[in-house]
């Protein structure tokens, strides 16, 4: 681990920081908004925690104990919720992260995502931002929109093919009701 000096240590922790708070905006950006939208601006998130936990040689950040981040409309809620930055090449072939690019965000603990109208519940979350793809995982894992809802022990949204995929547990099956409009 690198000895940094108070001010080099304030300055990178404050760049750390910042980076995860547009990390996430943008997770939340891509995950409530339809692909091909026109995303006009990202608006401001806002993210309390107990603690936060930013290790920039190991590319990661996290927020642990009663996390919330909320943009306009959407609320994520954890226990804990950890952001792995990508490394990227620098010019001399050295791997470095790029706190501005995120590889995954991983929610784990009484997760709770609402947005647009639904509410996804599940144990652990994992959203890849390479593949636009969130898989929630725990035996009580639930979609619900309106009165209509989906439950089964690994929960996949496919954003960019905008579908889903949902698979039973050992104990329980999958279990969907939605009602018609007529």
């Amino acid at each position: 681990m690198k000895t940094l000096t108070y001010n080099s240590f304030a300055v990178r922790s404050l760049f750390v920081l910042t980076a995860t708070l547009v990390i996430i905006a943008g997770f939340m950006v891509s995950f409530v908004f339809a692909e091909g939208e026109d995303l006009k601006e990202n608006k401001k998130v806002y993210i309390t925690a107990d603690k936060l936990i930013a290790e920039s040689d190991a590319k990661w950040a996290e927020f642990i104990g009663n996390v919330r981040a909320v943009q306009e409309d959407t609320v994520i809620t954890a226990d804990r919720l950890k952001i792995f930055y990508k490394k990227v090449e620098d010019n001399n072939k050295n791997l470095t992260s790029d706190e501005g690019s995120i590889e995954k965000i991983v929610s784990s603990g009484n997760v709770i995502i609402n947005f647009d109208d639904k509410v996804a519940v599940a144990e652990h979350a994992v959203y890849t931002s390479e593949t636009g793809v969130l898989v929630l995982t725990g035996p009580n894992s639930k979609v619900t929109s309106g009165t209509n809802f989906v439950s089964g022990e690994k929960i996949t949204f496919y954003r960019a093919e905008d579908r889903m995929t949902v698979e039973s547990g050992i104990e329980k099956r999958v279990e969907a009701v939605f009602y018609s409009k007529e």
